[in-house]
């Protein structure tokens, strides 16, 4: 056996172990149930892109939605309500979950949210940015989707979806009000979620 031919055999095992770990992750606390694979399906048999959050990520929102007791959760793109249903489970009875898409007439507005995910078009990450930080008071929290994309979000922007990632990154990072960190946790640990906390003054 080559020195190649280990390493390809190393990086082969690698990536097993953590699909299997993430495997293992998703049955013990993030299994879908019969509501979540409906809406999968649902959103297959209508044609739309397979490009829901993991269930992981779902089940990190729901835990997001619950430390902060969030009564109001606004959802910035919605695609087949998949993550839509994840965050609902978190809200206590009379709680609001508000999703806006860019038909105008599934559009709403909510005033003081205490949590919102973005994930919808890329290039208008930062004026979501702004919505969200207008929209939101000290405690509150911004989740972002795939905020890394294989690492392009960290170096020259390379088109109009990378150029919007990079400058929320940049903003939610430098921003004096928030408390902000970026996790992989998705497409075998290559994107993932901005999770931004607005600070207490």
């Amino acid at each position: 056996m080559t020195g190649n031919d280990a390493e390809l055999m190393a990086l082969q095992q690698a990536a097993k172990t953590r699909h299997e770990i993430e495997a293992a992750i998703t049955s013990m606390f993030a299994a879908e149930d019969e509501g979540l694979r409906a809406a999968l399906e649902t959103a297959k048999q209508a044609g739309l892109p397979q490009i829901q959050i993991s269930p992981i990520q779902g089940k990190f929102l729901q835990l997001l939605a619950t430390m902060c007791n969030a009564h109001k959760i606004l959802e910035i793109g919605a695609l087949a309500g998949y993550s839509g249903i994840w965050l609902a489970r978190a809200l206590p009875p009379g709680g609001r979950l508000i999703t806006l898409e860019l038909n105008p007439d599934h559009a709403n507005v909510v005033q003081h949210s205490f949590l919102v995910f973005i994930d919808a078009d890329k290039p208008p990450y930062p004026q979501y940015l702004d919505w969200a930080l207008r929209l939101t008071r000290p405690g509150s929290i911004i989740v972002a989707d795939n905020c890394i994309r294989s690492g392009k979000a960290f170096g020259p922007a390379e088109n109009a979806d990378i150029a919007g990632i990079i400058e929320l990154n940049k903003r939610i990072a430098s921003d004096p009000h928030l408390v902000s960190l970026v996790l992989a946790m998705d497409d075998d640990y290559t994107d993932g979620f901005a999770v931004a906390v607005v600070k207490h003054q």
